[in-house]
């Protein structure tokens, strides 16, 4: 899997995009399908992995620069200029495997809050490229939980509604300014 869009993967000065937090009422909508990749769609693309860059993620939905499209792009070796990042637009999760794991999940949206979250181990998915053509992958390990965590946010739950110790989750959010009022518990 790779991409065919070229983008620095360099921390810009002032990024395209600018990244929503918690308690944004953008990042709880759910994101509309892509219904044909254009140049447009590529450009937010790029917008996209230049301002995930910027803010030293490996992940970034549209929802989270306020763009209610279906459109993900996951770089797990922001650091490794061979590795292309990978770009996701209308993302559907076709299985997942029976095996869980718990790892500690951050989020671009939420920075500084960081928790242990339990999912599958491993996914296959189907989407479409930048230049418009339909891909099938399985992941595993942190590219699955990356997948999974943005393909979240186009479904408008963010991390923190996967956290089952409310006590910890509080005290995490209030450390860092978020209101636990904006968490939307999905038990």
């Amino acid at each position: 899997m790779s991409s065919a869009l070229a983008v620095e993967k360099e921390k810009l000065e002032k990024p395209p995009l600018q990244i929503h937090y918690l308690g944004d009422r953008v990042l709880r909508q759910n994101a509309k399908r892509i219904p044909r990749v254009d140049n447009n769609t590529r450009k937010l693309v790029t917008e996209m992995l230049q301002t995930m860059y910027s803010a030293n993620g490996i992940g970034l939905a549209a929802p989270q620069v306020a763009v209610n499209k279906q459109l993900i792009v996951v770089d797990c070796e922001p650091d490794n200029p061979a590795n292309p990042p990978v770009v996701l637009i209308n993302p559907q999760i076709k299985s997942y495997s029976r095996d869980l794991c718990s790892m500690e999940e951050g989020c671009l949206s939420i920075p500084g809050v960081y928790m242990g979250v339990t999912r599958p181990r491993a996914i296959e998915v189907t989407f479409k490229d930048e230049s418009g053509r339909p891909k099938k992958l399985k992941a595993a390990g942190l590219l699955s939980r990356v997948i999974q965590h943005e393909m979240d946010h186009l479904n408008g739950v963010m991390f923190v509604d996967r956290i089952e110790n409310s006590l910890v989750l509080t005290e995490e959010l209030q450390k860092q300014g978020f209101s636990v009022g904006a968490v939307k518990s999905i038990k």
